[in-house]
């Protein structure tokens, strides 16, 4: 029978070997960074938007700041549907 374990487990172990937090921190650390991850790009664009404004940007140095970034940011793609996903293979 197997043992069943939360999502990213081995990771959170991983963690409170490796650092000094304790599993309830680690568990928060892992589940920010996938959060992180697994913004859009139009998340991205209109929450680095408000942080720049927010920042005292205007809107020409806050679009050319996020045109920079997002080459080097990895954005998860939109949701794809099952047929989506098959096209993808099948063509």
């Amino acid at each position: 029978m197997l043992e069943h374990r939360p999502a990213h487990d081995d990771l959170i172990d991983h963690l409170v070997r490796s650092t000094a937090l304790r599993r309830g921190e680690a568990a928060r650390v892992v589940l920010d960074v996938l959060a992180y991850f697994d913004e859009t790009t139009e998340g991205f664009v209109r929450r680095r938007h408000r942080e720049l404004q927010a920042g005292g940007l205007v809107n020409t140095e806050i679009f050319e700041r996020i045109a920079a970034e997002l080459p080097h940011r990895a954005v998860a793609p939109q949701e794809l549907s099952l047929r989506q996903l098959r096209r993808i293979v099948y063509g």
